[in-house]
């Protein structure tokens, strides 16, 4: 099979260029000319994809070596950009940085490399005019392989501004794609994780997605661009396919009745005799809204074709899990946010805990660990994990090398992963009797929670990477 999707790779020189606001204002005016565009992210970011899908109608994916590997780079590109007329990708942090002490693994430089993509950086020229010469030629003539074919001029002051930076390109044989002045309307608001989810601001979302196309139809060659892009080369290779890597992944081991430590079931909740579904499916909940935005697409796609039936739910709103409900995913998001809402749906927290309780497979990252606790900032949660969970003024962020510790709905112990770590909270203790993950670096810990069907921890993990991850646990909601 060959991949000859037009693409490009939107870059910069360091984190706070505008990248997201020049990348997302570029799906959206290609879109509004008719183009189906693709959207991705290389790194670990869930926010930018949602920005991403709501400027192209489709879902926002990522590209992620570190948690993938290099060899699903491709495939899971080209899964995502099927039929599509165009591919944007959107870089992250500066054009050559990736995983600390990995060299150039996860970086955008080495994603463009995979892809064979041209680059365009997008460079924030607001406090330089000639220098901005140097600064471009020394990240085109960085690497060879990483072709830097264009540049976007970011928060240009005046229309003399853009003429003294115009001119000190002229040397650097790098033409100018674009050139965008300051625009307070494209602003997104941002907290300690980064920008606000849409799914917080939808309205407002809406508004300033509309205001980044109207930003780069007027201030970039949009045919240009468009013509760079259909000079990627072409890549071989067939598409991911969540059917074909469950299927030849290996068969999960038949699970044993309870995992890890068991957790005393508090008698005023009873277990209740889960339903059937139709043609051996079974419901697996997958907690979203407001509070739980942080998901990659894959994974609801290997449940799927692992044979569960995905069901959203919003721990917000519901106050019940979808009927039928075998198993539960809680991803990651900012329950901190919403802790006394959370909170105040008390009929949810009890469904919850009555599921987790009566063995039922359900899998926690990050802001699901934090549901699962007792307290989060002294407002009750789930109490299905005895632990407490609260804000921290410190940022946990990086890449982790896992091992899996205890047997769990999720993986057998030994099962190596790698995982992402991105919070502001602390849990206390940080593990249990029988803890989740082993973690190499920065120190060597063990972190997270199995106890009984529940697997609960910090790491942010990418099924694509150990699919038989899913089908594991949809075989445990089969049997539990």
């Amino acid at each position: 099979m060959v991949i000859s999707v037009p693409r490009l790779v939107l870059a910069a020189p360091s984190s706070g260029s505008g990248k997201t606001t020049v990348a997302t204002g570029l799906m959206a005016a290609f879109a509004s000319r008719g183009l189906a565009v693709s959207p991705h992210k290389v790194g670990p970011d869930y926010i930018d994809p949602g920005y991403h899908a709501l400027a192209t109608g489709r879902v926002g994916r990522n590209l992620d070596a570190y948690l993938c590997g290099t060899e699903l780079i491709a495939p899971l590109f080209a899964h995502g950009a099927r039929g599509c007329d165009l591919a944007v990708v959107e870089g992250v942090m500066g054009l050559y940085d990736g995983a600390a002490g990995e060299g150039e693994l996860a970086s955008t430089a080495q994603v463009a490399k995979l892809l064979r993509a041209p680059v365009v950086l997008v460079v924030d020229a607001s406090s330089q005019s000639r220098s901005v010469a140097a600064l471009v030629h020394g990240f085109a003539s960085w690497d060879p392989e990483v072709r830097v074919s264009g540049v976007i001029l970011n928060k240009v002051g005046s229309s003399r501004h853009e003429e003294m930076l115009r001119e000190a390109l002229d040397e650097s044989g790098v033409p100018v794609l674009g050139c965008l002045r300051r625009a307070a309307q494209v602003d997104t608001p941002a907290r300690h994780l980064g920008l606000v989810p849409v799914a917080e601001r939808r309205s407002d979302a809406v508004d300033a997605v509309g205001a980044m196309a109207e930003q780069v139809r007027r201030g970039c060659d949009l045919d240009a661009l468009y013509a760079l892009a259909r000079g990627g080369g072409e890549l071989s290779g067939a598409a991911w396919d969540a059917a074909e890597v469950v299927a030849s992944s290996p068969p999960p081991p038949l699970p044993v009745p309870s995992l890890g430590a068991a957790a005393p079931r508090p008698p005023h909740r009873p277990e209740r005799p889960r339903p059937q579904t139709p043609d051996g499916l079974r419901v697996v909940a997958v907690a979203g809204g407001a509070a739980f935005t942080f998901s990659y697409a894959e994974h609801a796609e290997l449940l799927t074709a692992a044979g569960a039936e995905v069901v959203t739910f919003d721990p917000l709103r519901d106050e019940q899990l979808p009927d039928g409900t075998h198993g539960l995913v809680i991803g990651g998001g900012f329950p901190e946010v919403y802790a006394p809402e959370l909170s105040a749906n008390e009929p949810l927290r009890k469904a919850v805990a009555e599921l987790a309780f009566g063995g039922a497979p359900v899998a926690a990252e990050c802001a699901g660990l934090l549901y699962l606790s007792r307290e989060l900032d002294g407002q009750p949660m789930c109490g299905v994990l005895d632990v407490s969970a609260r804000m921290s003024e410190r940022l946990t962020l990086g890449y982790r090398d896992a091992v899996a510790v205890s047997d769990s709905a999720l993986a057998v112990a030994g099962t190596r992963m790698r995982g992402h770590e991105f919070h502001r909270t602390v849990v206390e203790p940080g593990a249990g009797a029988a803890p989740a993950w082993g973690v190499r670096a920065p120190e060597r810990r063990v972190e997270g929670f199995v106890q009984q069907g529940v697997h609960a921890s910090y790491l942010h993990t990418h099924w694509a990477s150990q699919p038989g991850v899913a089908r594991r646990f949809v075989e445990r909601c089969r049997t539990s």
